[in-house]
């Protein structure tokens, strides 16, 4: 287990093999759910993927037309976390 300090200003430093554990990189975020009983869980914030986000992918790649069917499947892999 673990033990963090809390500092005068309520904020709390994570060492690097727990950030580590966690997946976690420099300027991404963490979630963390509160729970019955005083407990929390902790995880990385894993940013949920957006129709505009995918749109912005695409922009300005011109160099092949894709059909519908090719564009329905990259969506339903995108969608399903799939590269």
């Amino acid at each position: 287990m673990t033990t963090l300090t809390v500092t005068a200003r309520g904020q709390v430093t994570f060492r690097k093999e727990v950030l580590q554990h966690l997946g976690i990189k420099p300027g991404e975020k963490i979630e963390l759910d509160l729970l019955p009983d005083g407990r929390a869980a902790l995880k990385a914030a894993r940013p949920a993927g957006t129709m505009a986000g995918f749109v912005g992918f695409l922009a300005g790649r011109k160099a092949k037309v894709a059909t519908i069917e090719e564009i329905n499947e990259a969506a339903a892999e995108g969608w399903a976390g799939r590269k």
